[in-house]
């Protein structure tokens, strides 16, 4: 009798955690590796919850992608290392269980962080390998993008008349990350040929019975459900759960009650777990009829739209020439200077005064609050950089509602430069995403919903600026990279310094399509060694041979500082000819160098402006 003949008769009790059992015991590797360099284990799992009551188990192949598997290098073994998962636990279950073989989600709480081609290739691939060994049925779990979950789904659906089980994980109760209402979700998987569907991951048994009681039983498909043990805690180093095997017994009744038909564990479960399943429920008489609970509106109205101090700055470079100044946070204590410079900036005219995150991995002052301090002490726009090197997704979005709560609403989103660039060598760089991917999370924001979905209850309303590094060889395959920053959501972009006025030509040229316009930036040089060191250390940044040769010229430290004024004033003069937008940077906080500069560039777009003038009038 197969699975699905079993389940329309009674409750099947499944298998519980394979990774973090492993972990538990202190592996600390690719566990999906194990079934080639250490098979017993696995069998021995595997028996270990066939022994304790399980119906149904699932093979060691999560993880066992392309995908995944490359990250440990691995991304060449994907048949071997599936095939040995389900000789694995065909050895184990023998005919005591039936074997399903596993394949799990890639994009967990990042929307379109993986293309779906990849996803598909990948999924395709894994799919034929746990295929070709014959296992009972196929599992898909661990979804948290609706999207993801289709695709492969309807692949599979077409590849195999196999029983397709189908779970999703949620951020929270009833409804998923795209804010999809959870019976909605299940209803589409169902549509597309999945014949059990339901719940793992993420929640324990609270939650997720939370959500069963919002859940239709499905018209034809069958109800599961994978709890987590509990949430994990962090001690020693490790991770914990700490779920007690008699809370599950205390749980069963009510899993059934809810129409659940398969009834397995996810993280942290083990098999003490499963085995207060299995005698609470083994062989149980599934229920058919159930009510359910009326799902309460999580949104009861649009999110509302935040109003802004400050017009966005893509709408007033679009409309008239624009200078935004960076003036690095400094990394003392003592701001008298940095507020100097912020107000001789202002007095120069400038649009915007721009504050990096820790340039080159050194430790400033907060970029957050001198902005905050600026904006209400000089009335001047502070645009806040935002670098995903030293925060995670959490800690990224908390930053967001921060800036958000105080106003500051105009962002440069940052890939950030690695840590051991800079002056503090036990540090670490998290990147927990890369520019494109924070782009897409403050756009999402913008929309009103976090990154895992969640209603925010207000809309923000940043301007995205993205950084543009036109300084390469291939300046086609930098552009590439503005087109897709502006299929996430970026509104404009910022370009790292130029020093040639055929590059600025080049760059016209190659980015005159783009709906996003450019803030051209632009350094004013110090001295022959400013711009040795710029030229040769300094990534992103590169110096034409003429250039430093001017700078060169000049031995005298003043003489070389007006040298290098005037190489700067004159790609100001080129680059009002093809870009309204220019970005000064200030070097050494010298900033009596970028407000004269500042006042040099907006007296240009004065003087350009009325010489158009002229010319329509007697035209």
């Amino acid at each position: 009798m197969g699975i699905l003949e079993k389940l329309n008769e009674q409750i099947l009790i499944a298998d519980g955690a394979m990774g973090t059992l492993l972990y538990s015991y202190g592996t600390d590797c690719c566990f999906e590796e194990l079934n080639l360099s250490h098979p017993e284990q696995i069998v021995n799992i595997h028996k270990a919850y066939i022994g304790a009551g399980a119906d149904l188990i699932q093979t060691n192949s999560y993880a066992a992608s392309y995908l995944k598997l490359q990250r440990y290098g691995l991304e060449d073994s994907v048949k071997e290392i599936n095939s040995a998962a389900v000789r694995n636990a065909k050895k184990a279950a023998g005919n005591q269980a039936y074997v399903v073989g596993t394949i799990g989600g890639n994009r967990g709480i990042k929307p379109n962080s993986i293309a779906i081609e990849e996803i598909k290739r990948s999924f395709r691939e894994q799919l034929y390998c746990l295929l070709l060994e014959g296992v009972d049925g196929i599992l898909l779990e661990t979804y948290y993008d609706l999207p993801e979950l289709e695709t492969v789904l309807t692949i599979a659906r077409k590849e195999t008349h196999l029983p397709i089980i189908a779970q999703v994980s949620l951020q929270e109760t009833g409804i998923m990350q795209d804010q999809t209402p959870i019976n909605q979700a299940l209803n589409r998987l169902e549509n597309l040929g999945a014949d059990v569907i339901g719940l793992n991951c993420r929640l324990g048994p609270h939650h997720m019975l939370m959500t069963l009681e919002q859940i239709e039983l499905p018209k034809h498909a069958f109800l599961s459900a994978y709890p987590n043990a509990s949430l994990p805690a962090y001690m020693d180093g490790k991770f914990h759960y700490e779920g007690d095997a008699d809370y599950f017994k205390q749980s069963a009744q009510a899993f059934r009650k809810e129409g659940v038909r398969l009834l397995g564990g996810c993280c942290g479960t083990t098999p003490e777990h499963i085995r207060a399943f299995a005698f609470e429920l083994k062989n149980s008489v599934p229920v058919t009829e159930k009510k359910v609970k009326a799902i309460t509106n999580r949104i009861t109205e649009a999110p509302t739209p935040s109003e802004r101090e400050y017009p966005p700055l893509q709408d007033i470079v679009q409309a008239r020439d624009s200078v935004i100044v960076e003036l690095d946070p400094p990394r003392k204590l003592d701001t008298t200077k940095f507020f100097a410079g912020a107000k001789a900036l202002k007095e120069a005219g400038i649009d915007a005064i721009t504050l990096a995150d820790n340039s080159l991995a050194s430790a400033r002052i907060s970029n957050e609050s001198l902005g905050y301090l600026v904006k209400n002490k000089l009335n001047l726009r502070p645009l806040i950089h935002i670098s995903c090197r030293d925060r995670n997704i959490i800690g990224l979005q908390s930053h967001l509602m921060g800036l958000h709560t105080l106003g500051l609403n105009d962002v440069l989103a940052i890939t950030g430069d690695p840590a051991r660039v800079g002056d503090f060598p036990g540090a670490s760089s998290v990147y927990d995403m890369s520019s494109f991917e924070l782009i897409q999370m403050i756009n999402q924001l913008n929309k009103g919903l976090s990154i895992s979905g969640k209603d925010l209850g207000q809309k923000t309303a940043f301007s995205i600026a993205a950084a543009f590094n036109p300084n390469v060889r291939q300046l086609d395959k930098a552009v590439k990279r503005l087109e897709k920053k502006v299929e996430f959501g970026a509104d404009y972009f910022i370009s790292q310094p130029v020093f040639s006025e055929q590059k600025l030509i080049e760059i016209h040229q190659q980015t005159k399509h783009l709906n996003a316009p450019i803030f051209i930036g632009l350094m004013p040089l110090l001295s022959s060694k400013n711009a040795e060191f710029l030229h040769n250390e300094v990534p992103g940044i590169k110096i034409s041979e003429p250039i430093r040769a001017r700078m060169a010229a000049h031995d005298q430290p003043e003489k070389a500082i007006r040298e290098g004024i005037a190489i700067t004033k004159s790609l100001i003069d080129a680059a009002l000819e093809l870009f309204n937008g220019i970005y000064l940077i200030t070097p050494f906080l010298r900033y009596e160098l970028t407000a004269e500069l500042a006042s040099y560039a907006r007296q240009r777009a004065i003087e350009s402006r009325r010489d158009s003038y002229v010319k329509s009038t007697i035209s």
